[in-house]
C-alpha cells in the first residue's frame, strides 16, 4: 500500500482517488482555501458535491490547516489545483514536501516570459520549491482524454503519465493502473504538457460550429456544421505538431493521447466549448464571458498567454507571421475581443488560388 497526498479537492483530483483506492492505496485529500465546503461535505456525508458521488472509504478528507498531518508519511503527492493556482500550490508544497517524495501534477496550461518564451506548468510548480529540496523529489504529470466523472464511475479511460525519469513515471503508472484506468508513459515531458495546454485553446474554437447555427436560427437543423469543426480540428492538429518543433517536443506526441485524443474529448463539451458557442452565435468574447460569471475558463486563459507569446516570438524572428494562424485568430477573438472571422485561406499552408 502507498500513501498518496492530494492538494486540492476539485472533481479531477478527487476522481483520481478512485483508481488509487481500487488498488488498495490510502488517499489523503486536502482541500484548498476554496474547497472548505467540499471537504466538509466529504467528512460529513462522504459525498463530493461536484461529482455527486460518494468517495471511496480509503479516502480521508482534510482541511488546508490539516495539510501537514495529511502529508506526513506520504510517498506520492499530487498537485490537484487548476492552472490559476499553480504558483500557490508550489508555495504550499515548499513546506509540505520531504526528500524522496514523487510529485504528480494535473494542471494544464502554460506561462510566458516577457520575451514570449513559453514554459510548462510543472516547471512553474517546481520553481516555487527551494532548489535543494526541488532536486530531491521527482516531478511528473498526467495528461490525456479524461473526464473526471467518467473516471469516478469507472468508465474506460486512457491517459499518459509523463516525466523526465522513465523509472518514476513507470512507478506512478502502476499505482493508478486498473482494468478501467489505462495508463501509458512518456519521457516527452515538454511535448505532453504543451499538448495538454494548447488543446484547451483549440477546444474553445470547437464551440464556434454550434454557435454559428444558433446565430442563423438553425440549432435544430438536419444538416449540422461538422465540416467547419473538422477543418478546425485538422488545422489544430497541424499546429500541435508545429508547437513540438518550436518548443522541443517529440514529433509523434500530438498524434496520441496527449494531443488529438485529449483535444477530441475536450471539444465534445464543457466550459470552453460553451463560451466558444456563445462567440460563434455572434457575441464578442467579453459579452460571452459576462454570461458565464464565476466560471473558470482555462482555455481562454491559455489562449491569452500562448497567443500573446506568438506575437512576441514573431517580432523576435523566432517564428514566421504565417505560423499558427488558428491560434493567432483565437487570440484576436479572446485576447483582443475582435469579431470571429475564420481565416480559412491561411490554413494548411495556405489555400491555393483559383
Amino acid at each position: 500500500m502507498t500513501t498518496v497526498g492530494i492538494l486540492g479537492s476539485g472533481i479531477m483530483a478527487t476522481a483520481l482517488a478512485f483508481p488509487l483506492s481500487d488498488n488498495g492505496h490510502e488517499v489523503r485529500l486536502v482541500g484548498t482555501h476554496l474547497d472548505r465546503d467540499i471537504i466538509d461535505s466529504i467528512k460529513q456525508t462522504r459525498v463530493h458535491p461536484g461529482l455527486e458521488l460518494e468517495v471511496p472509504e480509503a479516502v480521508r478528507a482534510y482541511q488546508l490547516e490539516e495539510a501537514e498531518e495529511a502529508f506526513e508519511g506520504a510517498e506520492v503527492v499530487m498537485s490537484g489545483v487548476n492552472s490559476f493556482g499553480v504558483r500557490w500550490a508550489g508555495e504550499q508544497l515548499a513546506r509540505l514536501l520531504k526528500p524522496g517524495m514523487h510529485v504528480l501534477s494535473i494542471a494544464k496550461g502554460m506561462e510566458a516570459e516577457e520575451n514570449g518564451d513559453l514554459r510548462i506548468l510543472p516547471e512553474v510548480l517546481a520553481e516555487q520549491v527551494p532548489g535543494q529540496l526541488r532536486e530531491q523529489v521527482s516531478w511528473s504529470a498526467v495528461a490525456g482524454p479524461s473526464i473526471a466523472g467518467e473516471v469516478a464511475v469507472r468508465r474506460d479511460t486512457c491517459v499518459v503519465f509523463a516525466g523526465p525519469d522513465a523509472g518514476v513515471v513507470g512507478k506512478m503508472s502502476r499505482l493508478f493502473r486498473t482494468p478501467y484506468y489505462h495508463v501509458w508513459t512518456s519521457t516527452d515531458f515538454v511535448g505532453v504538457e504543451v499538448c495538454a495546454a494548447t488543446k484547451n485553446c483549440y477546444a474553445l474554437g470547437a464551440g464556434f460550429m454550434e454557435g454559428i447555427l444558433d446565430s442563423r436560427g438553425e440549432s435544430e437543423a438536419r444538416y449540422r456544421n461538422y465540416d467547419y469543426g473538422a477543418a478546425l480540428f485538422g488545422q489544430a492538429t497541424r499546429e500541435l505538431g508545429r508547437f513540438m518543433e518550436l518548443l522541443g517536443g517529440e514529433p509523434e506526441t500530438p498524434y496520441g493521447l496527449a494531443g488529438v485524443g485529449d483535444m477530441f474529448v475536450t471539444s465534445m463539451g464543457g466550459r470552453n466549448v460553451k463560451v466558444g458557442r456563445l462567440v460563434g452565435s455572434g457575441l464578442r468574447f467579453s459579452e460571452a464571458r459576462e454570461r458565464m460569471p464565476g466560471v473558470t475558463l482555462e482555455g481562454a486563459a491559455a489562449i491569452e498567454v500562448i497567443g500573446g507569446a506568438l506575437t512576441k516570438l514573431t517580432e523576435r524572428g523566432t517564428i514566421e507571421p504565417g505560423d499558427f494562424p488558428l491560434m493567432r485568430h483565437l487570440h484576436s477573438v479572446v485576447g483582443l475581443n475582435e469579431p470571429l472571422k475564420m481565416p480559412w485561406s491561411t490554413f494548411f499552408g495556405g489555400e491555393p488560388e483559383a
